[in-house]
């Protein structure tokens, strides 16, 4: 890294052995902003929950670090990049043109396109929480806490409140879809990594899959148009149904 204070992806992509086309250089504060985004340490309670996967472990779906791996890879692909990630690639550009009616059009969908009730909680309460941060964190910049407010009043889902945390800090749909995907995927192995249980060492690697497998799926969210966005994933939502009965549990969905 040169004394620039910036980094390109075409660095990152050098690092992880992945292949990306070049992007323009991210300015260092936009990168760690990003970083912060992504953080497991950000007090939105990410860590409390598992999306699906203490069901798939209860119902001995997932039993395995092959098969945590499978299990997170597919959600990422045939979930994640179809709905929640589309949603910040196409709320990017709205935000860039402040269309609100936009924005809220987007958010509407996060909230109505939950498939349980657990997994709506989750949405709203991360959302929330992340505007509670955001105010916090940008306390004295009026421009800002105006949107805060108005996100607040819409009771913004977590995609929603963190495409415009990625807007604040400067970055692009594809940076903060980058980011984003890999603050998902480390909270999801820490999950399996308590409950099926699993190792340190096998959760690293589940990780490093997920990280060379977050630049399709991100590829994905970016050309995908809004009658392609889905979030229909019906043994997900039967887990997720199931896991606001079980008996014991670690997590919150």
């Amino acid at each position: 890294m040169t004394g620039t204070a910036t980094i390109t992806l075409t660095t990152m992509a050098t690092i992880t052995g992945t292949t990306t086309e070049v992007q323009p250089a991210l300015l260092a504060h936009s990168f760690l902003q990003l970083m912060w985004l992504a953080s497991p340490a950000l007090p939105i309670g990410g860590f409390s929950y598992s999306e699906g996967l203490e069901a798939a472990i209860n119902a001995s779906l997932v039993t395995t670090e092959s098969e945590a791996g499978d299990w997170l890879a597919q959600q990422l692909h045939l979930s994640q990049s179809r709905g929640e990630m589309a949603v910040i690639a196409q709320a990017a550009s709205a935000w860039q043109a402040t269309d609100l009616p936009r924005i809220a059009e987007l958010n509407q969908w996060v909230r109505t396109t939950r498939e349980s009730s657990e997994l709506r909680l989750q949405t709203e309460q991360m959302g929330r929480s992340l505007v509670e941060w955001l105010r916090n964190r940008h306390a004295g910049q009026v421009s800002i806490l105006d949107t805060v407010t108005w996100l607040a009043a819409q009771d913004a889902s977590y995609p929603i409140a963190f495409s415009f945390a990625a807007h604040c800090a400067g970055a692009s749909a594809h940076d903060a879809l980058l980011a984003y995907a890999f603050g998902w995927a480390e909270n999801l192995v820490q999950a399996a990594v308590k409950a099926v249980p699993l190792g340190q060492s096998a959760g690293q690697r589940i990780l490093a899959r997920l990280a060379q497998e977050i630049p399709q799926a991100v590829a994905c969210a970016l050309a995908l148009p809004d009658d392609a966005r889905q979030a229909f994933s019906p043994m997900l939502a039967i887990l997720s149904a199931q896991h606001e009965h079980q008996y014991s549990r670690l997590f919150r969905s």
